[in-house]
């Protein structure tokens, strides 16, 4: 199959769809991958490119990537906005362009699709040109998620972008949901015929945890010598901090329990403040790593944390973050509510308490730190064997491809 990939987010940025490129390729299929220029998560144009004019290079030596100029997020909601804008902008100058260069026609066109669903526009442009199938692989519900930020209060703006999503999932011919618990809010806003459940999956090198690594030796000691508690990812207001920040409080009587916060994000001076503040010397701020090297903390972790707010959208929500969890064959002590917390419990991969409830959260992390390490063993076990028949890259690599034919093939069919 030939595929060509829009998305405004790509290596060297750290998002799933990277692997999942490696894999199609490896499965013999040929991909095209039309971006912007790299600058998530710090808002910085990555060393190497610049924010204007177009680029061309190799990923992973066999996947052309094709880079319209984008203007960088930075810091803060205008800044946020035009480089939402930009990227549609510019993806419908100049894709178009690149897309009379490579001549030859696409089975597919695929949309990678976390916020912002603005992303689609320019393969709208694409399919129209190229009357080929786009599938989108919806990440987050909008406008659900922009009224549950805040980042949107406005009734009348949320009812405009209403408006706009329902046109973009018209124009789209397969809607690829990473949640079972999207399809209701997305059926307001699209056909049901259109939706297909299609989760996120993570790819793990078997090799990685015994590699070279750059994590400072005496972390990786340390943790050997503790029971640590790993919370791994952006830290941003989605997050609930508030909740880890409890939970480290209410257990300063098990001097032997930490807590290894690994990343950064806008709430990071915050959790900094808040580590002073308290006296948390059972928290540490690591401080954020390549994803590569993820598999150092987890090999290392007794537990691996996982917290959302409590929100509605949320509770639709799969973390990211939780399929890599489960992958590590660690226990999850989870505070989250809905589909995260069920996939959790369905996979026996660990414990979970209510979104919000730091109480909670410390009277689950106490139990896990005293239950027989058979025990904890078990649930990464468990963990792990639910990963493998859910969430394998390779497996839903394949996945994938059949859904495409698939709705391809319907497509021909109607059209005769």
């Amino acid at each position: 199959m030939k595929i060509l990939l829009v998305t405004q987010y790509f290596w060297p940025e750290t998002f799933i769809i990277n692997d999942l490129v490696k894999t199609l390729v490896a499965q013999g299929h040929e991909v095209q991958v039309f971006t912007g220029k790299p600058n998530y998560p710090e808002g910085k144009i990555f060393t190497g490119y610049t924010s204007h004019g177009c680029y061309q290079e190799l990923y992973a030596n066999h996947v052309p990537v094709f880079r319209a100029p984008l203007r960088p997020r930075g810091r803060g909601p205008i800044k946020l906005v035009l480089n939402y804008l930009s990227f549609v902008c510019n993806g419908i100058r100049f894709f178009p362009k690149a897309l009379q260069r490579e001549g030859a026609p696409y089975d597919v066109i695929f949309v990678f699709a976390p916020s912002p669903i603005l992303s689609v526009l320019p393969a709208i442009l694409l399919k129209w040109k190229t009357k080929t199938h786009l599938a989108v692989w919806v990440q987050d519900l909008w406008p659900e998620s922009l009224r549950a930020t805040g980042f949107v209060s406005n009734g009348f703006v949320l009812w405009c972008i209403g408006i706009l999503v329902r046109a973009i999932y018209a124009c789209s011919d397969t809607l690829l949901i990473q949640s079972r618990a999207f399809k209701a809010s997305m059926m307001r806003y699209a056909d049901a015929k259109k939706i297909v459940y299609y989760p996120n999956c993570y790819a793990q090198d078997a090799s990685e945890a015994a590699g070279k690594t750059e994590v400072p030796a005496e972390l990786l000691a340390f943790m050997e010598q503790s029971f640590c508690l790993v919370f791994a990812g952006n830290l941003g207001t989605a997050q609930s901090l508030e909740t880890l920040v409890d939970a480290a409080t209410r257990l300063k009587h098990l001097p032997a329990c930490k807590f290894i916060i690994v990343g950064t994000g806008s709430m990071s001076a915050w959790l900094e403040a808040q580590k002073v503040a308290l006296g948390l010397d059972n928290m540490h701020l690591v401080g954020r790593f390549p994803s590569y090297e993820m598999p150092q903390f987890f090999s290392r972790a007794a537990g691996l944390l996982v917290t959302l707010k409590k929100s509605d959208i949320f509770c639709l929500t799969i973390p990211s973050k939780l399929q890599a969890y489960l992958a590590a064959g660690r226990p999850i002590i989870a505070a989250l509510d809905g589909e995260g917390a069920r996939i959790v419990e369905e996979a026996g991969a660990g414990l979970c308490c209510a979104a919000e409830d730091g109480a909670g959260l410390a009277r689950t992390i106490e139990k896990l730190f005293r239950m027989p390490a058979s025990e904890r063993t078990q649930l990464g076990v468990s963990g792990r064997r639910y990963f493998s028949a859910n969430f394998d890259m390779d497996n839903q690599g394949r996945r994938l491809v059949e859904i495409l034919e698939e709705r391809i093939a319907q497509d021909r069919e109607v059209d005769r």
